[in-house]
């Protein structure tokens, strides 16, 4: 037998050279590491990216932020950079009997009111005639034809249209240090790519009706509020701020360091609604767009992630239905809390 011991061109590895410098890279002790076995699991609560971890941050959050609110310094201080509350360049048409009338009473600036000739008189729109000469806005009379042609001949007028500069939008952080101030327990709901100004509407009118203080929307690739969305909100929108976020990632991480739980809505999400624990707290719920849902960067964002029971003959809910229901089931638990 061949001695290999003696052979440099022996079987690869066979021989251990004796040169120093050119030593062959070993383990590193990882054999070693296996052999102790593993650490102990940490508890859910203490992993981060774990639904109770991030449950138990936002609640230590929520402990850090409480005596902070109410001194305008630190408001001032926290909001500084923010860009101002933001208008739209074109004047609205707010069309539709119910929603002429909510914008009057509310005091909403009003350049023009217009009137189809041969209305039918009912009690709005007496209000709205007395409403409207009450604060000077200015009644001009159409013909049917031409007031269907400067709404839109898809907007159902019911023959009254109100002109009214465009929409001011509030600043999310300003509404909820409104809701602190007032002793209130803020409740908001965020958008996330939804384009359709129908939703927008139903949404605010939600969360009018169960107690909601505003909605956020982006101010890229979202609606905003337009003349559709506000005669689909019936009015509610003024009364109810909307907030213009420049970026709605950032803001939400904002509202969480005012002590807000975010919450997102989806199919699959965490826990149910109805095991939902936290209706008490500060909440911010954002809803997503019904092809695409909520977007990476949000989801990771949230607090948790809050999915509705349904039948599974049903595919999904409207942005605007499962908004209404998240809205409902927040509202009735605070009330028997």
């Amino acid at each position: 037998m061949k001695n290999v011991s003696g052979n440099k061109k022996g079987r690869p590895g066979a021989v251990r050279s004796g040169r120093k410098g050119n030593k062959q890279v070993g383990s590193g002790g990882q054999g070693a590491q296996a052999l102790e076995g593993r650490k102990p699991t940490p508890k859910a609560e203490d992993r981060p990216y774990h639904p109770a971890g991030k449950r138990k941050a936002a609640k230590d959050r929520f402990e850090a932020a409480k005596g902070r609110h109410g001194a305008s310094s630190s408001t001032q201080n926290r909001t500084g950079g923010r860009p101002p509350a933001r208008k739209t360049d074109d004047s609205e048409l707010v069309t539709g009997r119910n929603s002429v009338l909510e914008a009057l009473r509310t005091k909403t600036p009003s350049t023009t009111l217009y009137i189809a000739s041969r209305i039918e008189v009912d009690d709005r729109v007496k209000e709205i005639l007395t409403l409207a000469n009450h604060r000077g806005v200015p009644i001009i009379e159409l013909m049917r034809p031409e007031l269907d042609r400067i709404t839109g001949h898809d907007s159902v007028h019911q023959g009254v249209a109100l002109k009214v500069p465009a929409y001011q939008y509030a600043v999310a952080e300003d509404i909820v240090e409104q809701a602190f101030s007032r002793d209130q327990v803020p409740l908001l709901v965020a958008l996330d790519g939804i384009t359709d100004p129908r939703n927008l509407g139903a949404i605010i009118r939600s969360t009018a009706a169960f107690g909601g203080h505003g909605v956020v929307v982006p101010q890229r690739r979202s609606v905003g509020v337009t003349a559709s969305a506000w005669k689909t909100s019936a009015g509610a929108a003024a009364r109810t701020p909307v907030a213009m976020a420049p970026n709605l990632t950032q803001t939400l991480k904002s509202l969480k360091s005012m002590g807000l739980f975010v919450l997102g809505l989806d199919g699959d999400g965490d826990i149910e609604l109805d095991g939902l624990e936290l209706a008490d707290r500060p909440i911010v719920i954002v809803v997503g767009s019904e092809g695409k849902g909520l977007s990476r960067l949000v989801t990771e964002t949230c607090d948790a992630i809050v999915s509705i029971p349904i039948s599974s003959a049903t595919e999904s809910l409207n942005a605007g239905i499962a908004a209404s229901v998240t809205l409902w089931e927040v509202a009735r638990r605070r009330r028997t809390a």
